[in-house]
């Protein structure tokens, strides 16, 4: 199974946890400029489009990826599954990858490892962290643009239109679901950026890799951070998914 594949990355600056974090700099680039060229990287990635909000907040987002060469759509702020799902339909393509903004070192071999085993299963939803063994940074989401407009059809809960794939996650018998894992369980490991520990580790390690090796992998993070193990503890505490739990229990109480 095989077709043309877009990535749409999702972003934002109105986070809450850490507020512009995107646009924070990296030797000398946007955090999101830094993610968007490792995924150029991406061998079997045919397009890569930015899904932001309409939100005057985020104008200076737009205007730094489309200044970067990458195609912008704007959205709904809330309605997070329609503002993915237009950028998406734009493109016509036959699969999606969706990544979010807070993943600045998304490895390029690991996302074409979970696309390589989305078309070869001929799956409608494949991803690396529904039963996660990649560190937390490394999330990559690949869907069948049907099954992403059938989910942007069908969706209706709070938690499925702002984190645009619990749809599929809640109806397995509706989909065929991929799941790619490593055969070393890394979960634990913390490479996201939602708070201001979470950006200092990123930095330093942009600081000791980028230089050197732009499309570093999950391998050279590994072994920078094995020689160097109070680096690794900066980040340390932080729950996984926190933002998506918060949604579903939101869900339960306004039902």
């Amino acid at each position: 199974m095989s077709g043309s594949v877009v990535a749409v990355v999702q972003a934002r600056v109105s986070s809450s946890r850490l507020p512009g974090k995107v646009l924070k700099p990296i030797l000398g680039e946007p955090m999101i400029v830094r993610q968007l060229e490792r995924i150029r990287h991406c061998r079997l990635v045919s397009r890569i489009a930015v899904a932001t909000s309409t939100d005057a907040s985020d104008d200076p987002l737009a205007a730094v990826c489309a200044n970067a060469g990458f195609p912008v759509h704007r959205g709904s702020l809330a309605d997070v599954l329609d503002r993915f799902y237009r950028c998406a339909a734009s493109f016509a393509p036959d699969h999606v990858v969706r990544m979010t903004g807070d993943c600045p070192v998304i490895d390029p071999a690991v996302a074409d490892g979970v696309i390589r085993y989305h078309l070869d299963g001929g799956y409608d939803f494949t991803s690396n962290a529904l039963q996660p063994t990649f560190p937390d940074g490394l999330d990559v989401e690949v869907v069948r643009f049907a099954a992403l407009e059938r989910t942007w059809r069908e969706a209706h809960l709070p938690s499925e239109r702002e984190h645009v794939m619990p749809y599929i996650y809640a109806h397995p018998e509706l989909f065929r679901i991929g799941h790619f894992k490593s055969e070393t369980d890394r979960s634990h490991l913390r490479w996201t950026v939602d708070e201001p520990e979470d950006f200092e580790l990123i930095r330093q390690l942009y600081e000791e890799l980028l230089p050197g090796k732009p499309a570093f992998s999950m391998e050279d993070i590994l072994a920078v951070l094995e020689t160097n193990p109070r680096l690794a503890a900066v980040n340390r505490g932080f729950k996984r998914n926190e933002g998506l739990e918060k949604s579903r229990a939101q869900d339960r109480k306004d039902g």
